[in-house]
């Protein structure tokens, strides 16, 4: 019988990590095997291995920044990612995006994928209104819990 984990077992494991502020977690059960670690403050830059370019860098520039007025952030819901990987706005190149801005989406409308371990992982929207804004280019590298898009909902 082979062992299974979900992608909201693996979030809570991630979870876990940021709340203790562990290093490394490494769980094996059967023919699973799970190994996340995260880079300390201490480490020296040379023995880090980057999953995406730095904040601040020319890849992630369109992301905000803590910095911006809470009239900008008033009354939107924002959908961040839940995992390191890859974001994409259709299902492959050929195919229009999920959603643009000014789109009306539905509440568990899929609105862009995330690649993570060659796993395409779909995400939702949250709530029901109107696409305000997307953060993040198409095939560019995203954290987790960086913004992917601002909604307004519906009154």
């Amino acid at each position: 019988m082979k062992a299974k984990i979900d992608y909201k077992e693996i979030t809570k494991i991630i979870d876990l990590l940021e709340e203790r502020n562990l290093s490394e977690f490494e769980l094996e059960i059967e023919d699973l095997k799970i190994k996340i670690s995260r880079a300390s403050q201490k480490t020296n830059s040379q023995e880090m291995i980057p999953v995406a370019p730095p904040v601040g860098s020319a890849a992630t520039s369109e992301i905000p920044t803590q910095t911006d007025s809470a009239e900008d952030q008033e009354g939107l819901h924002f959908i961040t990612s839940p995992m390191v990987g890859t974001f994409y706005r259709s299902s492959d190149p050929s195919s229009p995006p999920f959603v643009e801005k000014g789109d009306s989406v539905t509440k568990n409308q899929t609105i862009c994928i995330i690649e993570a371990m060659k796993l395409m992982n779909e995400i939702e929207a949250e709530v029901e209104g109107t696409l305000e804004e997307i953060f993040i280019k198409n095939g560019k590298p995203v954290e987790y819990g960086q913004k992917l898009f601002a909604i307004k909902p519906q009154s």
